[in-house]
């Protein structure tokens, strides 16, 4: 899965312009009649469904796979599965009225516009038809696929993130056990962290850099239990001690490391998804990751010495030890897609059944995202994912807030903290201040408001 949610322009649409683009919504939705017939088990003739979505290379062989057991229980349908599509691509497609039958995002952020614009038909009429409550997922889940009483995406799985570490590393620096408190890992990270004779890095113990890998501030601020929003949906970064120590804490290890020698160190690492991923080849002794990098390393690197832990927060909130930050790959129907009752039962099957998700969970390591299915037998966690389990289950874990302006709305966030870690930011309460106006007239504005 692609984690590190990256701005969509396209998705700046007002609600009348993604409808008047769409062409006037598929031919089975719109009625009773037509969501009767969406609820139907079998297709009564052959027909071919037009699937996009985001994974590629092994993850998309795993989907294929599974899509290829969903035609083998029902002989008429055709799966055309397409890998390696964005928002953007999504989007596009809508407004020029030739999406695909059925639209997987690994944005969860994006749930407030399709839903808001209308660009994602709304599941609800098609999941009462079907006999299917909204227990059946858990509460996270059920936030980040609806918006205003719409929900018009079912979580895909789920990505739940926690802290790798190197063990033999470890054992190098005299460290027994994974850090529990950001004090912890700080110090462990600078006792990871090995210099060449000119000073520059040769090996680092955690990279806190905003925008390497999985590094955006929805995943980090977890720790410290910070906010987005206030009852009223108004932004109130600038109101809490938790952005502020995040931020903090954040640049002072950059400093410690030195802001040009971590772009340096970094200019010279692998791709996040390839085997030479820093982690994977130990030039990054701990690293925040999501579950899917379990499969990855037995992949690539099945020799490694590795364990998994819940990441470390805040020393002040050491309840919050155990939980994490939960997104999710959503799927959906366009609006405009031709074939809604039969991409209703494909869909329906993806998400609801259990063998279904284990499949796709054994094949992928991301957490099967019912109540139901992570508890199957069907699931082969081993001790590294298992971890990831836990995180998914813990109360305290937390995701990104759905918004009207869908994924700008943590770019924004993501744009402030990046300019602020290289120095950007004088007055950093001033700065969250100003963050905070903006966030609300972004909002305002994706609303359509004056």
């Amino acid at each position: 899965m692609r984690r590190v949610a990256t701005a969509a322009a396209a998705l700046g649409c007002t609600a009348a312009v993604i409808v008047g683009c769409g062409g006037g919504g598929s031919k089975d939705s719109g009625n009773a009649s037509s969501t009767g017939k969406a609820a139907q088990a079998t297709p009564d003739k052959p027909v071919t469904l037009d699937v996009w979505v985001g994974w590629s290379a092994r993850e998309l062989k795993v989907f294929k796979s599974v899509a290829a057991e969903y035609t083998k229980l029902h002989p008429k349908v055709t799966v055309n599965v397409t890998g390696g599509i964005n928002d953007n691509k999504i989007v596009a497609a809508i407004r020029a009225g030739n999406a695909p039958d059925v639209v997987s995002s690994f944005n969860s952020y994006n749930v407030g516009v399709y839903c808001g614009t209308g660009g994602w038909i709304d599941l609800n009429p098609l999941l009462k038809a079907s006999g299917i409550g909204t227990d059946a997922f858990p509460a996270a889940t059920n936030y980040y696929t609806q918006y205003d009483g719409k929900k018009c995406a079912l979580p895909l799985l789920a990505d739940t993130y926690g802290l790798y570490y190197n063990k033999t590393l470890f054992k190098k620096a005299g460290i027994t056990d994974p850090p529990k408190t950001l004090s912890e890992l700080t110090e462990d990270a600078k006792k990871l962290t090995i210099r060449n004779s000119d000073g520059t890095l040769k090996q680092i113990g955690i990279d806190p850099f905003i925008g390497f890998y999985e590094n955006v501030p929805e995943r980090w601020i977890q720790a410290y239990g910070g906010k987005y929003v206030d009852g009223q949906g108004h932004a109130i970064l600038s109101k809490q001690q938790a952005w502020t120590k995040w931020l903090q804490w954040q640049k002072s290890l950059i400093d410690f490391y030195g802001y040009k020698n971590l772009v340096r160190f970094q200019s010279g690492l692998g791709d996040e998804f390839s085997a030479s991923n820093a982690f994977e080849v130990g030039k990054v002794a701990m690293n925040l990751d999501g579950e899917w990098r379990v499969a990855f390393i037995q992949d690539e690197h099945p020799d490694l010495d590795y364990g998994t832990a819940p990441m470390a927060v805040d020393d002040a909130t050491p309840d919050l030890y155990g939980s994490g930050y939960i997104n999710g790959t959503i799927i959906g129907i366009p609006r405009n897609g031709k074939n809604t009752a039969a991409a209703w039962q494909l869909v329906k099957w993806l998400t609801t059944d259990t063998h279904a998700l284990a499949m796709l969970s054994n094949g992928l390591r991301n957490v099967p995202s019912t109540t139901e299915s992570t508890t199957s037998s069907e699931l082969t966690p081993d001790e590294h994912f298992a971890t990831f389990l836990k995180i998914f289950s813990n109360p305290k874990s937390g995701t990104s807030p759905i918004m009207a302006s869908g994924v700008a709305y943590t770019n924004l966030v993501q744009a402030f903290a990046t300019k602020w870690q290289g120095g950007g930011v004088g007055d950093l309460q001033g700065g969250l201040t100003a963050l905070d106006k903006q966030l609300d007239a972004q909002v305002a504005q994706a609303k359509g408001a004056p």
